[in-house]
């Protein structure tokens, strides 16, 4: 007997499949809210979980890899009055099995979850999918973990990886990961970045040449894809590759020999290969910038790497990743942050994603010099105004639809008494924040460990080490 949840804020619709699940001989359980149903997710085991996409609070796509991350893993049909083909198209890609649109047909909802659970027992039957390094990849966050599960599966198999995603994303750490963890991670890992590639230039790169093939050919020349024989070929940003070399690229993947430039005979090199881009290959393709027929050779599985902005979870390991890196680098000690300094980061929009986060946490470092702490006025004046702008977004509205003003408040507390609320409500989020450990606490603040001792007793806050009730 499987164990399914349905998350749909319609009680009609919850009692109806409820009745389909038990008609099929399963248990279900319902749940109206998206924090209710991912709560329940977390709590409790289940196979499958029927999800709505439309909620009063939001999209059910935006718990969707919460789900699927959660400890049971289960299958997850997607189930919605009004989908689209982009909604189906991330829910796919996230990982769903299913997508049903209402109104449904019984028989129809039965099948997919029937086909949903036989494909699971299949998978629990079937080797699990080893255990792999991320060495170089930080982040917690749902769609990480998500993504890193993808790349799990894709190391355990020997199909082409296309892996999408933003400029500065991450891209060749996860190719690398999906190396690292492969049966071929004791061979060559050859990258070529297509992107820094002069056109001329690229044939021979990649193939080779043989002595006397051109002037100045003195001796042979092996390219980098006979290079990669026994291991894996990564081919970064793939789309700038020029539509002549396109061709013989396909015919390589397709038959895994070559000819060497000024070659007679043909060259056999057994790789895995795997490609980056930051390119829509889709929409090069339709404009005919982009062969279909190799587009359908390297997509055998997809990756798609997110961006920093949607996984902002993850800022704090990596800021706290890459001071303790630089420190390490320089021989320095580790910096204290502010608080504000992290907010700033937060906030910001990352167009540059990862690759720009690294850059500005340097740029802080030597702005701050020996400055033991890392306030805001050690960012670039366009990150901090950025900052500035956003809050002043998100307050625009308070200050006009508050219930009364600043200047008009009967019972303004004096400087002295907000500072004293602010530092008192600071100290105990940094007891939280630290877990009571007392050097990560004086980590955070930028303040001595004596200082922090003098201060939680001031305020009649427990001391470290103590039980965090007050």
């Amino acid at each position: 007997m499987a164990g399914i949840l349905i998350i749909d804020d319609d009680p009609g619709i919850c009692e109806v499949l409820s009745h389909i699940v038990s008609d099929l001989g399963h248990c279900s359980e319902t749940a109206n809210t998206l924090a209710g149903g991912l709560a329940k997710v977390r709590k409790d085991r289940f196979d499958i979980v029927i999800l709505d996409l439309e909620f009063p609070e939001g999209n059910g796509l935006d718990i969707l890899p919460g789900i699927l991350s959660s400890a049971s893993e289960p299958e997850v049909i997607i189930f919605t009055g009004a989908g689209t083909a982009k909604a189906a198209e991330a829910a796919f890609k996230h990982g769903a099995w299913d997508f049903v649109r209402k109104p449904f047909v019984r028989h129809e909802v039965a099948l997919s979850i029937s086909r949903a659970l036989q494909y699971r027992q299949e998978k629990k039957s079937s080797p699990s999918v080893r255990p792999f390094k991320r060495t170089g990849i930080i982040g917690q966050s749902n769609d990480i973990n998500s993504c890193l599960h993808q790349v799990a599966k894709a190391a355990a198999t020997e199909a082409s990886v296309l892996i999408s995603g933003e400029s500065g994303a991450g891209k060749e750490l996860f190719a690398r990961a999906i190396h690292e963890n492969s049966f071929r991670a004791k061979s060559n890992y050859v990258v070529v970045d297509c992107s820094a590639l002069p056109e001329t230039l690229i044939e021979d790169t990649l193939f080779g040449h043989e002595k006397g093939s051109f002037t100045g050919a003195d001796k042979s020349r092996e390219g980098l894809i006979k290079q990669a024989d026994g291991g894996t070929l990564f081919l970064d940003e793939i789309g700038e590759l020029p539509l002549s070399l396109q061709k013989s690229l396909l015919r390589v993947l397709q038959e895994k020999k070559f000819r060497p430039v000024g070659g007679k005979d043909e060259v056999s090199s057994d790789f895995r290969l795997v490609v980056a881009t930051n390119r829509d290959l889709d929409k090069m393709e339709s404009e005919g910038l982009f062969r279909r027929d190799l587009l359908y050779r390297i997509k055998s599985f997809e990756i798609l790497v997110p961006p920093l902005r949607k996984r902002k979870e993850d800022i704090k390991l990596l800021l706290f990743h890459y001071l303790e890196q630089f420190s390490r680098e320089t021989g320095g000690d580790i910096r204290g942050v502010s608080p504000e300094f992290l907010e700033a980061l937060q906030s910001h929009s990352w167009p540059g994603n990862v690759r720009e986060l690294i850059n500005t946490i340097q740029g802080a470092l030597i702005t701050a010099g020996g400055d033991p702490i890392l306030y805001p006025i050690h960012l670039p004046v366009s990150l901090r105004k950025k900052s500035v702008e956003n809050a002043l977004v998100e307050t625009a509205g308070q200050v006009q639809t508050g219930p009364e003003s600043l200047s008009s408040a009967p019972n303004l507390p004096t400087m002295k008494e907000y500072r004293t609320r602010f530092e008192r409500d600071y100290l105990k989020k940094l007891l939280l924040e630290s877990g009571e450990d007392r050097q990560k606490a004086s980590l955070i603040s930028g303040l001595s460990q004596s200082r922090l001792y003098s201060l939680l007793k001031q305020h009649g806050l427990p001391s470290f080490g103590s039980a965090g009730k007050n």
